[in-house]
């Protein structure tokens, strides 16, 4: 699997654009965009991915271009197809979020006094240091 976003070659250290890839690439936006299914707007892109690969690039934000990559899709075109993503998965129901219930947390708290050198062997200094620790666990009742 190539670390190299689907429209690009690395040359010379440097992305690139792959010219047929790239009109490949702004089909399916286009496509996305005009209402068809991520699968349907492959296919008219010609581009064969599986559907998760179509939805990764549909999301990734090199398109857009940045100091490494150039740009393939305008920026408005990006953010038009991130939003229609978004709506269609709340229409679908595929956005999960979490209730946030507040339950009881634990606190923890740790008391050491300050050790005193006991031993020359750092194992042993280090034992003890421990030895000294004093934990206590409270719980927050809200």
């Amino acid at each position: 699997m190539s670390h190299t976003p689907y429209g690009y070659t690395i040359e010379s250290g440097r992305a690139v654009i792959v010219e047929e890839s790239a009109k490949q690439v702004k089909v399916l936006f286009q496509a996305y965009l005009s209402g068809l299914s991520l699968a349907a707007a492959a296919k008219k892109a010609g581009i064969n991915r599986c559907h998760a690969s179509i939805a990764l690039m549909l999301r990734n934000r090199r398109y857009i271009g940045n100091e490494f990559y150039p740009q393939i899709i305008k920026e408005e075109e990006f953010n038009q197809a991130e939003s229609e993503r978004l709506k269609r998965a709340q229409s679908l129901g595929r956005i999960h979020q979490k209730s946030i219930q507040e339950e009881p947390g634990l606190q923890f708290q740790f008391n050491a006094p300050l050790p005193k050198q006991s031993f020359d062997n750092p194992f042993k200094q280090a034992e003890y240091a421990y030895s000294l620790i004093e934990s206590e666990v409270k719980i927050n009742d809200k």
